[in-house]
């Protein structure tokens, strides 16, 4: 989500931004449970492991104007010290760090943390039907066809360099800048900063931190042109620093790898990124499903198994097609909203999707988006928005009963991810609950309180 694409921005902006973009912070970037934070694609070669500024600080120190805020200035004297130890070029390291100031998104008295918490996403916070409609809209779907058909000799080279295709290059595209017209209005720069000083990803902001002086030094990139979302994710696929020094190319061919200002560069480094994490061309992402009365939901667990499991189990495509791929391929089962809702075998592309962000309400959104834009809408079958769905606060209650009672629901944090919902899926199978599909709604919640 590079992994984390994070492109986070000001409050007030970051507010708009939102309004605009749904996934603008998930590329490779900061990602929610996780995300933006080590692609499944090889590590970026940036540590922010330097000695300690009492040990290697140099005799002449960098001296910065007062920023505003005593702790971003205490953090600024002493991360450009291990810097420039670390071998970082000292008037890279000054030009970059010279201008920082405290955003109220990370550093104002009113943000505290939820203002950059994993949970407070939307693809966290929303039901998942609620996101996909703010995600995958009829304009994105026909800009994004628009494109395909401008930039088509563009995405048959970057298909014939890279094996990723068109579509999923236009959806990704899509969920990260609006195809280009939404890039944020932050620093990247300074989003860091305040992301280290910030304290709860001080590890992350300073090696992307890092990667940026990288960049400058090499010549890829300028301190002037360093606009990005509101975590650090810049260009038009919202690439984080790391992502951007070992993945950008210069497709266009003029000299630079200018993510900003030129698709082809933009979409050839996307694909070269997701080509390395994996990307399988020519298979789907997803086929959405139909199952039989009596289906043993608790199958959906999260485990791949061959095709011809799902088939002789009785999944079907919901088309009323053939499957697409080899009886030999390995698929989950996946249920985004339980089993009233629409079903789905997954594909390892979907995983690839997360490498971008990892949120599965992103990676669906950007595999119905794929589609979307060859004119296949989907889901087919119907949200059950008329399901009781959780808080936050009675998530965090749902799993604390769960590990109390034996059934490993992680760490209490208020996110019904994968693994809340199979700690509830085997508690349901374990107490003969019927579904036992591990979706967290107030009867499931009742049950498990009821049962301690």
């Amino acid at each position: 989500m590079r992994q984390f694409s994070v492109s986070m921005r000001g409050w007030g902006s970051m507010v708009a931004g939102a309004a605009l973009l749904t996934a603008c912070a998930s590329g490779p970037q900061i990602s929610v449970s996780g995300p933006g934070e080590s692609p499944a694609a090889p590590e970026p070669e940036v540590s922010a492991e330097t000695p300690p500024a009492s040990e290697t600080a140099p005799q002449d120190p960098l001296i910065f104007a007062p920023s505003g805020n005593s702790d971003m200035d205490r953090w600024r004297r002493d991360f450009a010290a291990r810097a420039v130890a670390g071998g970082r070029d000292r008037e890279v390291v000054y030009a970059t760090l010279k201008n920082i100031r405290p955003l109220d998104l990370y550093l104002g008295l009113q943000a505290k943390t939820a203002g950059t918490d994993v949970g407070s996403q939307a693809e966290f916070a929303k039901p998942i039907w609620e996101y996909v409609s703010t995600a995958v809209t009829e304009g994105r779907k026909s800009r994004g066809a628009e494109r395909l058909s401008e930039l088509a000799d563009t995405f048959a080279a970057i298909e014939t360099a890279y094996g990723v295709d068109r579509e999923t290059l236009t959806a990704i595209w899509a969920m990260e800048t609006n195809l280009g017209s939404y890039m944020g209005n932050f620093d990247a720069a300074n989003t860091l900063a305040n992301m280290a000083v910030e304290g709860r990803r001080r590890g992350l902001g300073e090696s992307e931190l890092l990667a940026l002086m990288k960049l400058q030094e090499q010549g890829e990139v300028s301190r002037n042109q360093l606009t990005s979302g509101w975590a650090g994710a810049m260009g038009q696929t919202q690439f984080m620093p790391s992502t951007f020094l070992n993945f950008a190319v210069d497709f266009d061919g003029d000299g630079r790898k200018d993510l900003w200002r030129s698709a082809p560069d933009a979409l050839a480094s996307a694909a070269n990124y997701l080509s390395a994490s994996g990307y399988q061309n020519n298979m789907p992402w997803g086929i959405e499903v139909i199952a039989p009365t009596g289906f043993e939901w608790a199958l959906a667990d999260g485990q791949d198994r061959r095709l011809s499991t799902w088939m002789s189990k009785g999944l079907v495509p919901i088309t009323g097609d053939e499957f697409s791929v080899s009886e030999n391929t390995y698929a989950e089962l996946w249920l985004p909203s339980g089993a009233t809702g629409p079903k789905f075998l997954l594909f390892k592309n979907f995983d690839v999707f997360k490498t971008y962000n990892r949120s599965d309400s992103y990676a669906l959104s950007v595999g119905l988006l794929s589609n979307g834009v060859l004119g296949v809408d989907g889901p087919i079958a119907v949200w059950p928005t008329d399901l009781q769905l959780l808080s936050k606060t009675q998530i965090k209650t749902l799993q604390a009963s769960l590990n109390r009672q034996g059934f490993d629901a992680g760490p209490i944090d208020g996110i019904a991810g994968r693994g809340t919902k199979g700690a509830l899926r085997r508690f349901q199978a374990s107490n003969g609950v019927v579904p036992s599909d591990g979706y967290p709604t107030q009867l499931a919640l009742d049950q498990v309180l009821a049962a301690e």
